[in-house]
């Protein structure tokens, strides 16, 4: 094994101890799913219900699934979708309607079957037992965090932000779990007004410095790098879903290779569909800091 994979290895580990096992392997289901529900939540925004037995049962908060878009061209790839419910026999993914691709997969119809391979990747660890559980979510980020924010054992904050009211998605959702729920627009559509690390600024500040948080976010790129860094500056822990390219999903192509920050401060290159998608935010080298 080269210096480079044996680098790589550690960092793996090191990301994938406190979930309690690498998710990505043997967990991996190719199942043929049915369309029990396929429903528009906002502007622009559909929720789809999946019946996929072992893929619900095997999945963990912040994996996602592999889709075969339903669509005339044949080349065209399965897309990735994280997790945004799972039960004992059903998922659901949150999607955004941008172009053929998602347009196909809204003309899908209860009772029609598409193929789902999953859950796919390393997701987000449970928060620690002595910590505030602080969700951050940018647009339909928030899918893996209501994920998430339902496994949790005790309750946290969340924090939503969009640009306008209408990309304010799943807010019903994490409401109705009982946690605090602060909500960020730019235009100030619909709760606070700005960008949504902006009123988490104030929370932290009137909150105190001196209380135990752990951040899990999952948005752009830019929310994500300032949620990391403030959790840096507090001495906290953040954990960050990445969005990327990905073209196969289990980590053959390439396509979603990023550039991490290993323990010993060398740059190595992961692959976020099968390292990630959650790394520590940390560990991460962000577009300005690549050399």
């Amino acid at each position: 094994m080269s210096g480079m994979d044996e680098r790589t290895c550690a960092l793996r580990n090191r990301l994938t101890r406190r979930a309690g096992e690498d998710q990505t392997g043997s967990m991996m289901r190719i199942e043929t799913a049915t369309v029990e529900a396929n429903d528009a939540v906002a502007d622009g925004y559909m929720v789809m219900a999946l019946r996929s037995p072992r893929i619900a049962r095997a999945a963990r908060p912040g994996q996602f699934v592999h889709l075969r878009v339903p669509a005339p061209d044949s080349a065209v790839l399965r897309r990735p979708f994280s997790i945004f419910r799972a039960g004992e026999s059903r998922i659901a993914i949150l999607y955004k309607v941008v172009g053929i691709g998602t347009r196909a997969m809204a003309s899908l119809d209860p009772g029609s079957e598409t193929s789902l391979i999953g859950p796919l990747g390393n997701g987000f660890p449970e928060p620690g037992v002595s910590s505030h559980p602080v969700l951050v979510a940018g647009g339909y980020g928030v899918a893996p965090l209501a994920f998430l924010q339902s496994r949790c054992r005790r309750p946290g904050t969340v924090f939503l932000g969009a640009r306008t009211a209408c990309e304010l998605v799943a807010v019903r959702d994490v409401r109705r779990q009982g946690w605090e729920v602060v909500l960020a627009t730019e235009d100030g559509s619909r709760g606070v007004r700005g960008l949504v690390t902006e009123a988490l600024d104030r929370w932290i500040e009137a909150r105190g410095a001196s209380e135990k948080l752990e951040f899990f976010a999952c948005g752009p790129d830019g929310m994500l790098r300032a949620v990391a860094a403030r959790a840096a500056a507090g001495g906290w822990k953040a954990w960050v879903s990445l969005d990327r390219h990905m073209g196969c999903g289990v980590g053959a192509c390439l396509a979603c290779a990023q550039k991490m920050r290993a323990p010993d401060g060398s740059e190595i290159r992961v692959r976020v569909c099968r390292d990630g998608p959650v790394f520590e935010g940390s560990q991460v080298i962000w577009d300005e800091e690549r050399s």
